[in-house]
């Protein structure tokens, strides 16, 4: 039973997180700290980018998602294809913009 609840509460975040997703409009980013706080569980940063390293559903923009130091972060399809399809959008990248 307990096992049960814990799929459950996963299954929801996660849904909860490419619903949030879904949601960042191109040439725009989210931190993954923001992403986790918006999903209700500010704590969970490290689980967004574990979710988000596992989507394969091209819909869910998951490149829009980048770290709070400025790195780019990862990318389940390559960095520099992240930063292309950033650039792609119309992100510019400022001054504190590390890869």
């Amino acid at each position: 039973m307990k096992n049960e609840k814990l799929q459950f509460k996963t299954k929801n975040f996660r849904n909860r997180v490419y619903g949030i997703v879904k949601q960042i409009p191109p040439g725009k980013v989210m931190t993954y700290k923001e992403l986790a706080v918006k999903a209700g569980r500010p704590r969970a940063w490290r689980a967004v980018g574990n979710i988000l390293s596992k989507n394969k559903n091209r819909r869910i923009p998951c490149h829009r998602v980048i770290r709070s130091d400025g790195e780019i972060g990862g990318y389940n399809r390559g960095i520099k294809k992240k930063i292309e399809l950033l650039k792609k959008e119309g992100k510019a990248f400022g001054p504190n913009f590390k890869h």
